[in-house]
């Protein structure tokens, strides 16, 4: 390992420096400690280990003696620091040499073994490398990196003297066979002196610089330090530093933790020595995909151990002048390797060109000068001014001062622009992005333009740079994708071992009979050696390979675009799908349904009927219509969210973006001014040119929050004295913060009406604002968004596709459970489940709802079920295991399903555990759930066991797209890189056409795998047999099976189409280490045995026989006899029926026969072997090098036509063991019966299995409570089963299922 007097390392410009740090770490502790990885789950780099995890430990599991820096609560890591030991090292070496190479060829496949082989381990600050070992669900992943230093002293800023490419490139060579964990490390600020290597006197007065020689260090807690060194490392592209008070690694951050918006306020710019200084931690502003280039992408690929394990059978085949297929293997290997080298090297350039962008940004600097720089100097701290005309975000960065109208569709996949605001300059408000994200430009979005006031520009502070920027996650999603969790691929790996321990078997036994039979040396070897390339077949990866092609091409017909393609057969055991409400299984469009205004008497305040936005009086209600919205105008067109754009076109009136020369009128304010269509209205007729016209500024936005369900606007009507805050969001919501006596008495049950019926509701208030301009431009939402006055309803009608019905309906068929989790409220979620069928009509709903500990009181649990004859039930529970009374009846009690909103999935999951497990299982609607929370959603289905499709269209879906088994996009924005698969067809049509061909192409990589290893047993039975008298099969018999007979059905075998029937109600087996498919090929090859050594002493019975003589195989090789024959002839047909047996058709396949080619290759083949085994031209005869019954003897003849009635024989004895034995009687009859589910690790059986037993869970008891804290509100759930049968009977009836014609019926059936 070179440390920090390495020459060439140590001549790096501003490289990272390898060297010791200083720590005191406890002896008697483990020496490892705890990092917290980037938030993004990403995987490996090339030098990292995928390994099973033993057991079921997971990443929460704390050891005894490691550290934690907690940063990330989804993941954590363990780390591990090693030392070069010249002991371990010397031995390393030795037996490196004496393996000629081939061990260090081990350690590059396996990094951490050459690791622990020359390092041994110690505490982190004493350490050179560092092992991390992070666990990402079953599976732990081991990266080994170099420390390195970071020196003041060393820091240099002219770039090192050029060396010769070409002895650069050797001195990596030498590195990357010296250190199995080398990187190559590029200095820090090479784009600053690439600038200047031209310009003398730029250098000149760089040098002249009088710097500090300090470092400038941000520490864990978001604090600056200045020190002379630090102890870093780099994992998958984020940088850890060595914390010396706190003995162990911490992650790089920027502005984005520990700072306040009054710290980021005092941001006025950074020196150019000050940036530079930030730079030297920071390094560039860059989101750079490595482009490799191609030498160098041949020689690592051609290192893979399946290309070694080619070559090393090639050169074992040429030396036995088995030259064809040799030949055939080393020019298809040579066309595989550089078609996939070329397709990784052009996937790299189309990659880093769609990525990397650069651009110049102006940036402030003290004094308040502007000076123009290159985007790739940006550091956290800098000060960004951004034009008028908008730009491309080169970073992560904090609005300052004035307004951005955003497109955010490449990070949330939403087209609709953005309104982005100033964060307001309080010491009481700490920045977070989740909260603070519409204060917030992320990098990759389009900034279309912004608003200032005056002559002020639009500023924003740097928070994140490169690839610790939202983009840079997304970038580094794409880079490292997460492991796909499928026990198919481990047991093929592992089946793999298995078939090498049996070709081990082979060669021990083959040394041992020939060295007692005295045969040379030579032959001894090759023949040994010869079955190792019998037993592992070297096609094996491209027959894998060849039926996922042909799955991309059916799924890209159907529209259906995957990126990655190990998720295919993935996708084939899918039995749990979640999905989206809006934009998935609604329009994504809504339209008006009319407005509902509180008409006001006397005595109470109420709704009225419902009626059209245009009758409305230009009163108050009619001004937050047209205000409190988020639209804007970009080229002469109304952008903004639907909902928004259909409420404001609603009131006929018009929005205005006015010039400068406008603004006098609103104390030089650039606002939005919307007005009546009509030109000619104004306030008062009666004196038109004292009176100012109907207008209405929005002098300031406080945009939408889903966590605080609301937004809302401050404007002026022209004219007025007083400004007015028009607020937006929930019923719920608005209504909790009007004043009590604003709210209708009839609120609850109005509400309830409409949000039964499917419709979106939407709440409006009002309430005047007695304040100064500059403190409407200062204050804080929370101060003015109180004491409102109720306005009205707003109802807006979201209409499923018509797709979503049937597609629904054909998933339950085949018994897959479908689950909705959507931000929309609960009530219009489960009336949207009852419409589409995910929830059927007459299953019992049971809401829960959970309230967190205040003051003394413990977290608490409640039950709300619909119950017969009373509106509600619910019981409040503290112990979840609770002896109550069930009131559930009978008949409804296995079939009860839960829903849930956000804020109670928040309490369940920290203080009910036990309950979630149950939840999960039963829950059906997720109502009011945000991205992390849809994320926690689909990880704990995939902890109970359920393989999760997640299926949304790409807004606020990310998180839980990527952590799903199979994330199924319906946006063609470039959020659809989180998921593997993207439909271009935005229906979720596409969920079970993808289930379908996972099916087949899971199907298709069983039999394939099957095929395979039963071909490869199968030669190495008649390979054995035959080396018990010293014979073999001709090279031309070697060829005829491996390239006529095996690879043409290799090829042919993933044409068949999947099935276009229904969905099974079962999915395919994924182990191919269960008791089924290990049962099928240990039949399969029983039989196989039987039938080749029953021929082979068969035919030494036959009157005309002759023996070998084996002399004739040693010395001239000639392996010519009756025996051959007998093997090799019904061999030949035995491999032809493992295709046609192992080619399953329904109900997850087509038939074989609509596989013309593969069909044709059956009978075409079939054929050749008949004429092979009866009567083959003597060329053939030659070729073949056969030794055949003589032809004139009848005895004889007949022979040949017996070898035939043996293979139909054998035919029918296996597709028999097939169909009946295998897939009937083990498979669907026995497994069942045989499977304990409570060993199993699909643990969603037995939790299922437990409630339909228990019948005093959930408990239950009758019940009524207060809604929101509103006094005399009472909860009204309604028994969705009798509403069901109401609404029918009135449509029997003729009558139309009106809302109160609906509820009248349900009332009275109570």
């Amino acid at each position: 390992m070179a440390g920090t007097n390495n020459p060439r390392r140590a001549a790096l410009s501003l490289s990272f420096l390898r060297g010791t740090g200083h720590s005191t770490l406890n002896r008697d502790r483990c020496h490892c400690g705890v990092y917290q990885p980037t938030t993004t789950p990403i995987v490996e780099e090339q030098s990292a280990r995928l390994l099973p995890t033993p057991g079921e430990q997971g990443p929460n599991v704390e050891k005894p003696g490691v550290d934690h820096i907690i940063g990330n609560e989804d993941e954590e890591a363990e780390i591990y620091g090693y030392r070069r030991s010249k002991l371990k090292t010397g031995i390393t070496w030795f037996f490196i040499v004496v393996s000629a190479g081939f061990l260090r060829l081990v350690f590059h496949w396996v990094p951490v073994w050459m690791l622990k082989a020359t390092h041994s381990q110690c505490s982190l600050e004493h350490a050179t490398k560092v092992l991390i070992v992070e666990y990402f669900k079953k599976y732990k992943r081991n990266f080994v990196k170099n420390i390195s230093e970071i020196n003041a002293r060393n820091i240099r800023f002219l770039p090192s003297t050029s060396q010769s490419r070409i002895w650069k490139n050797l001195q990596d060579l030498l590195y990357f066979f010296i250190d199995a964990s080398y990187e190559k490390e590029y200095s820090v600020l090479h784009s600053a002196t690439n600038q200047m290597e031209e310009r003398d006197g730029d250098i000149q007065q760089m040098e002249d610089l009088n710097l500090p020689t300090a470092l400038i260090v941000p520490t864990a807690s978001g604090s600056v330090i200045e020190t002379d060194s630090i102890q870093v490392f780099r994992c998958r592209k984020t940088l850890y530093i060595w914390e010396k008070e706190l003995k162990s690694f911490y992650r790089l951050r920027g502005l984005d933790v520990g700072h306040t918006a009054e710290d980021l306020h005092k941001y006025r710019g950074l020196s150019w020595v000050e940036q530079a200084r930030r730079r030297i931690i920071y390094g560039e502003n860059s989101i750079r995909v490595p482009i490799t280039p191609i030498n160098q992408l041949l020689f690592l690929e051609a290192l893979n151990p399946f290309y070694i394990f080619q070559l090393f059978s090639v050169c074992l085949w040429y030396t036995d002048e088995y030259v064809w297929y040799a030949t055939v293997i080393v020019v298809t290997s040579v066309v595989s390797l550089i078609s996939e080298v070329y397709q990784m090297h052009r996937n790299q350039v189309v990659l880093s060109n769609t990525i990397q962008t650069a651009d110049t940004v102006q940036v402030l600097r003290p004094g308040d000068q502007v000076d123009t720089i290159p985007s790739e100097h940006l550091v956290p701290g800098d000060v960004i001014v951004i034009p008028p005309q908008g730009c491309m975000m080169q970073c992560d960065a904090v609005l300052l001062q004035g307004n951005c109208i955003v497109n955010e569709s490449m990070l949330t996949g939403e087209s609709v622009p953005v309104t982005k605001t100033s964060i307001v300059d309080r010491s009481d408000v700490i920045y977070k992005e989740k909260e603070h994200s519409r204060h917030t430009l992320f990098c990759g979005t389009q900034v279309i333009q912004t608003r200032f006031y005056g002559g002020e520009r639009v500023t924003a502070v740097v928070v994140r740079t490169g690839f610790s920027t939202s983009k840079g996650s997304l970038v580094c999603s794409i880079m490292y994708p997460p492991p796909v969790d499928f026990k198919f691929q481990q047991d093929s790996y592992k089946f793999v071992g298995v078939l090498a321990g049996i070709a081990s078997i082979g060669f021990i036994y083959t040394v041992i009979t020939k060295v007692m039979r005295d045969l040379s040396p030579s032959s001894i070897a090759l023949d040994s050696l010869d079955l190792i390339t019998i037993v592992i077949p070297p096609a094996l990866p491209m027959a894998m390979t060849v039926g996922i092609l042909y799955a991309l091409q059916r799924l890209k017909k159907q529209k259906i675009f995957c990126i990655s393609p190990r998720s295919i057969n993935i996708s084939g055991v899918l039995n749990c799908i979640c999905f989206d409400k809006t934009g998935t299984l609604t329009e994504d469009g809504l339209d008006m349904r009319g407005v509902v205004p509180v008409s006001q008497t006397a005595s109470k305040v109420e709704l009225s009927p419902m009626t059209s936005a245009k009758m409305l009086p230009h009163d108050h209600l009619l001004f937050a219509m047209a205000t409190c919205h988020s639209i804007t105008v970009i080229n002469l067109e109304k952008v903004g969210d639907p909902l928004d754009l259909k409420m404001f076109e609603s009131t006929g009136w018009s929005l205005d973006e006015p010039g400068l020369d406008d603004t006098n009128k609103y104390d030089m304010m650039m606002p939005s001014v919307v007005r009546p269509s009509a030109p000619d209205v104004v306030i008062s007729n009666e004196n038109v040119e004292t009176e100012p016209p109907l207008e209405l500024g929005i002098l300031r936005q406080f945009p939408f929050s889903s966590s605080l369900q609301r937004m809302s606007v401050i404007t002026r009507q022209l004219g007025a004295s007083n400004f007015d805050l028009y607020c937006k969001g929930s019923p719920e919501m608005i209504a909790s913060l009007s004043r009590p006596e604003t709210v209708p008495t009839d609120f609850s049950e109005q509400l309830l009406q409409y949000t039964i019926q499917g419709y979106r509701v939407l709440a409006l208030a009002w309430r005047p604002l007695k304040l100064s301009y500059l403190k409407a431009q200062r204050i804080n939402r929370d101060e003015v968004e109180c004491d409102l006055q109720f306005l009205g309803l707003l109802v807006m009608e979201n209409r499923l596709k018509k797709e979503t019905t049937p597609v629904i309906a054909q998933l339950h068929r085949a018994h897959i459970k479908t689950i909705m989790v959507t931000g929309d409220n609960m009530l219009t979620a489960l009336s949207v489940g009852r419409e589409c069928g995910l929830v059927s009509p007459h299953q019992q709903v049971i809401t829960i709802k959970a309230t967190a500990p205040h003051q003394s009181c413990p977290a608490s649990l409640t039950f709300h079920a619909n119950k017969t004859n009373t509106p509600s039930s619910s019981v409040v529970t503290q112990q979840v295991d609770s002896m109550v009374q069930v009131d559930l009846d009978e008949k409804t009690n296995g079939s009860y399903c839960f829903a849930i909103e956000g804020k109670s999935w928040r309490v369940v999951h920290q203080y009910f555990p036990e309950v979630l497990q149950k939840l999960v299982v039963r829950g059906a609607i997720f109502a009011r759930m945000s991205p992390e929370q849809k994320q926690q959603l689909v990880l704990e289905l995939q902890s109970l066991g359920y393989f999760v499709g997640m299926c949304g269209d790409g807004a606020n879906d990310c998180g839980a797209l990527k952590a799903a088994h199979a994330g199924i996009s319906l946006s063609e924005a470039e959020a659809s890189v989180a998921s593997p698969f993207t439909s271009a067809q935005p229906n979720i049509s596409c969920v079970p056409k993808l289930i379908k061909e996972g099916r087949c192409a899971l199907v298709t990589s069983f039999g394939i795998f099957k095929y395979m290893a039963a071909y490869s047993l199968t030669q190495f039975v008649s390979i054995m047999i035959l080396y018990s008298i010293d014979s073999n099969l001709t090279d031309i018999q070697f060829l005829w099976i491996d390239l006529f007979l095996i690879t043409v059905f290799a090829i042919f075998f993933g044409r068949t189409e999947s099935y276009n029937g229904p969905l099974a109600s079962y999915s395919p087996p994924t182990a191919l280490l269960s008791f089924t498919p290990i049962m099928s090929i240990l039949l399969h090859i029983f039989i196989v045995i039987s039938f080749q050594t029953y021929c082979f002493y068969y035919v030494q019975y036959q009157p005309w026989f002759v023996p070998y003589n084996s002399t004739l195989g040693e010395e001239e090789d000639i392996y010519g006899c009756y025996e051959n024959f007998s093997v090799f002839s019904v061999s030949q047909f035995q491999y032809i029926i493992l295709a046609l047996v192992f080619s399953r058709g329904p109900p997850f396949r087509q038939h074989v026969y609509t596989n013309f080619l593969l069909t044709g290759s059956f009978i075409i083949m079939s054929i050749c072997c008949v004429v092979l085994t009866v009567a083959p031209p003597q060329f053939i005869i030659d070729g073949f090098e056969m030794v055949l019954p003589p032809a004139d003897d009848a005895d004889a003849y007949f022979f040949r036509w017996e070898i035939i009635l043996f293979s139909v024989l054998y035919s029918v004895l296996a597709i028999f063991t097939e169909y009946v034995i295998i897939d009937y009687i083990f498979y669907r009859k026995c497994r069942p019966k045989l499977h304990n589910i409570s060993k199993s690790k699909k643990k969603y059986l037995a939790l299922e299995r437990d409630m339909q037993l228990d019948k005093e869970w959930p408990p239950l008891t009758p019940y009524e409570a207060e809604i929101n804290g509103i006094p005399d509100k009472k909860e009204v759930i309604l028994d969705a089963s009798k509403l069901h049968t109401a609404v029918m009977k009135s449509e029997v009836n003729g009558s139309a299922p009106g809302a109160v014609t609906t509820i009248t019926q349900f009332h009275s059936s109570l």
